[in-house]
């Protein structure tokens, strides 16, 4: 009878002789698959390295493609990586947690970078007893619904299709939770949308998914129908976008499942590619047309995304709105930065294409200083937003709400894979494979969310409070610095010298005479009653006959746009 020592030793054996003859196999393997590599690669003729490198060539691809994991975890430093260093993920990471945000041991930021914003702080901050929270703000004056909401940092477009379900469903409670809106991205709109009450503002791209009719025209009927959703408190007509001003948004087919198909209208497994602008919209009047006919027919306010490029054109915009009554402006502009964004893009777009915000924003907003339409106009920046100091920045400039995309992505757990367009996202975010969804848990994620949202707007209260102001929308230009070239710093105040501001209250403060809601009801505005008059040179700025209703000292002219 064998012992158990025996039985032991025999079994060992045994393992030893099975992984043996396992390993040899393996190896013989590998050398055959050596050997078919080598005749291949030595023949081919499509690739000079694996030609002259047979198998060995190889390898460069592999090696490429895991570099960029092994330099997000190994190589990269904290401020290097691009699109977002991991000094940013790590504080949206740790905001989202709820968990302690606090360094030590000091910055790690290179303080002498040009370009970079430095906050100045007031030698007697805001105690805080005295900090008052960001005071509500109304979009919409002349529409029969206006929108009021107090929050600073709001959802930008994301839409079903390009993110998951689960992925839609923390966004959409978590949003719910921390009181800001979620922005539904031009796919239309799911179940999903509107299961947690979330306030939701509803995009309408260039193809008019989820308000198109068979021929995909706008539809008055399904515009209707959306509105009809109490929920949905916002349109926003979408023009461009930041991963690819110009072009129209980009679904590959591997993401547009029947679902996704049913909602937007489009075929099952086909690229769902959007025209790259509206078809309906070949100027600037046929924009204030379309927006006029959103409004009347939704009744809620109307806005459009764009992202600036030609300079001229805020002129004209502006120029026109004063032509036609300001109840003809849009209720907001979402300036969002060529900086890309989570959208699949050709490369030439997403790097060269359009103005980066820090040179579009303060632009628009001295625009609309200038034309006196800044307190009509609520102005939304978007793009790169996600840390207390770029929201900051932001509301120095006069921004009156921020938007961010990538920033709820790390909320929900990002790890920058840059899979975005391959439906392989690892953290299951951008795809619609099981597998990689299941890792997402919606109720989980949405606590991270609304601490996202709450951790940031806290944070940037105090950097205000340090700046000496009560409230984030108290903070102004003179109260940050850019560093120069040569090291020293200049206030944003004479690096964006601001346009007078010309405030136009009637259209702020109900109940005073000749307010917005009054005049929506007598009509439209015409230029001759409105509130204040347009810049004494408008009418040469644009290629436009100045109305005669409106009087100026300049001789009436003609001119093309300057």
């Amino acid at each position: 009878m064998l012992t158990l020592f025996d039985s032991t030793q025999d079994f060992l054996l045994t393992s030893l002789q099975l992984m043996s003859a396992l390993f040899i196999f393996v190896i013989g393997l590998a050398a055959l698959w050596a050997v078919y590599a080598y005749l291949v690669d030595s023949t081919q003729k499509s690739q000079a390295i694996r030609r002259n490198y047979p198998v060995i060539g190889r390898f460069r691809y592999l090696f490429e493609r895991l570099g960029e994991f092994f330099r997000q975890y190994f190589f990269a430093m904290d401020r290097e990586e691009l699109p977002f260093n991991r000094a940013q993920r790590n504080w949206v990471y740790r905001a989202a947690k709820d968990v302690d945000n606090t360094v030590a041991f000091g910055s790690t930021r290179n303080l002498t970078v040009p370009g970079q914003v430095i906050f100045v702080n007031c030698p007697f901050p805001t105690l805080g007893e005295d900090a008052v929270p960001p005071q509500p703000i109304t979009i919409g004056p002349f529409a029969r619904q206006p929108y009021t909401i107090a929050g600073l940092f709001h959802i930008s477009g994301m839409s079903y299709g390009a993110i998951s379900k689960p992925a839609l469903e923390a966004l959409g409670k978590g949003a719910a939770q921390a009181g800001c809106w979620l922005n539904t991205g031009e796919g239309g709109l799911s179940r999903y949308h509107l299961e947690r009450g979330t306030d939701l503002v509803f995009q309408i791209g260039t193809a008019k998914y989820g308000v198109r009719d068979s021929a995909g025209n706008l539809s008055d009927e399904r515009l209707q129908a959306v509105a009809a959703h109490p929920q949905v408190r916002m349109f926003e007509i979408k023009l461009s976008q930041g991963a690819k001003p110009g072009k129209g948004g980009i679904l590959p087919a591997a993401k547009v499942t029947p679902e996704i198909a049913e909602i937007r209208g489009i075929p099952v497994g086909v690229d769902s590619i959007s025209p790259n602008r509206h078809p309906d919209v070949g100027n600037t009047a046929e924009l204030l047309d379309l927006i006029d006919r959103v409004r009347r027919v939704t009744g809620k306010p109307v806005g459009f995304k764009v992202v600036l490029g030609a300079y001229g054109w805020l002129d004209e915009l502006l120029g026109m709105v004063h032509a036609r009554g300001v109840a003809s402006a849009p209720d907001f502009i979402t300036v969002d930065s060529a900086d890309g964004g989570t959208g699949a893009a050709p490369m030439p777009l997403m790097d060269d294409m359009g103005l980066p915000l820090r040179v579009s924003l303060p632009m628009l907003v001295d625009k609309l200083n200038e034309y006196g339409l800044r307190e009509r106009i609520r102005v939304i920046a978007s793009g790169k937003l996600i840390t207390p100091a770029d929201v900051a920045w932001a509301l120095c400039i006069g921004a009156d709400f921020i938007t961010s995309a990538r920033g709820f992505m790390f909320a929900l757990g990002c790890i920058q894979a840059l899979q975005c367009n391959k439906n392989t996202c690892p953290t299951g975010i951008t795809t619609h494979q099981r597998k990689f969804q299941r890792g997402l848990h919606a109720p989980t994620k949405a606590v991270r969310v609304a601490a996202y949202v709450q951790n940031l707007s806290k944070e940037v209260g105090i950097i205000a409070h340090s700046c000496g102001v009560r409230s984030p929308r108290e903070l102004r230009r003179f109260h940050a610095h850019l560093v120069q070239a040569d090291g020293r710093t200049i206030g944003l105040d004479q690096h964006h010298p601001e346009a007078k501001r010309r405030v136009v209250e009637s259209l702020s403060q109900p109940g005073q005479p000749g307010h917005a809601a009054d005049l929506a009801a007598a009509g439209s505005v015409s230029a001759a009653n409105s509130p204040i008059a347009p810049p004494a040179d408008l009418w040469g700025r644009l290629e436009i006959t100045r109305p005669p209703q409106i009087e100026h000292a300049a001789e009436e002219r003609k001119v093309p746009l300057q």
